[in-house]
């Protein structure tokens, strides 16, 4: 399994309504996985209508789905100048795609980018016009990293090709993004940060993304996003040994965010 398996240094942050982030931490042994097949479980009317009874005044609300406009933007870097590439970003590319589609967003993907490209890309995002007609957002950035940020393309020892962490959350503040104003937000960053380290494969993609995959399928229905966070986390644990375990951090999320596919 060694040979087939890659071990890429990076750290994994979920970031919700600007401040509630998952990261994926250390992992010297890969964990199993059965792979994210399969297509998210719908809530059923009686299920929508339970979770709204039982706590109206704490869930985001969702926009009719015929007249909204939802958007997810996902950026990925699998080729580079001077890095190594990133053999099986693909597949994550693509399970993300299908996961957020299924979830009402409209996905725009863009690959192999330099920091500025990037930030280029995220400024005209967060100034489309659909967010107004919108109730959330999902971004996914892919790539090589160091401490600082993301990598772009052309990143070397002697090219600082970075996009800052801070800059991310900063161009979808409400100053600069006025319309997805006290709407959730979610973004998903997976790269490098000191040396920390996630088993990524080359035909199934990484075990984080997988995961996350799964879990989403399986829990949208029932569940906020901050508790199916939790049970990704839980999935990881394994007694006995160091595992690849992600955290929440700096969690300041007001309401709970129901994704209720199918509504």
């Amino acid at each position: 399994m060694a040979d087939k398996v890659l071990k890429e240094k990076r750290k994994l942050f979920i970031h919700s309504m600007g401040e509630a982030s998952l990261a994926m931490q250390d992992n010297p042994a890969m964990p199993t996985s059965s792979g994210s097949k399969g297509n998210v479980k719908l809530c059923s009317q009686e299920e929508a209508q339970r979770i709204w009874k039982e706590k109206p005044a704490e869930i985001y609300p969702i926009m009719v789905k015929s007249g909204r406009t939802r958007l997810a933007l996902i950026i990925c870097n699998e080729e580079f100048d001077t890095l190594p590439r990133r053999t099986g970003a693909e597949v994550d590319i693509t399970g993300m795609t299908m996961l957020l589609q299924n979830l009402g967003y409209n996905v725009h993907v863009r690959k192999n980018l330099t920091a500025s490209e990037m930030t280029t890309e995220l400024a005209a995002f967060a100034h489309r016009p659909e967010h107004k007609t919108s109730d959330s957002t999902f971004l996914v950035f892919m790539s090589h990293g160091i401490r600082e940020g993301i990598c772009g393309k052309k990143y070397s020892e002697q090219v600082p090709d970075v996009l800052q962490l801070n800059a991310i959350f900063e161009m979808l503040n409400t100053r600069n993004c006025p319309s997805l104003k006290d709407k959730p937000k979610v973004i998903i960053i997976q790269a490098c940060r000191g040396d920390n380290v996630s088993w990524r494969h080359p035909t199934k993609g990484s075990v984080f993304i997988i995961r996350l995959i799964e879990h989403i399928q399986e829990y949208a229905c029932s569940c906020d996003v901050e508790e199916i966070f939790r049970k990704v986390r839980l999935s990881f644990e394994q007694p006995g040994g160091r595992v690849q375990m992600p955290t929440t951090e700096r969690v300041t999320l007001t309401r709970c965010f129901y994704l209720f596919p199918g509504h």
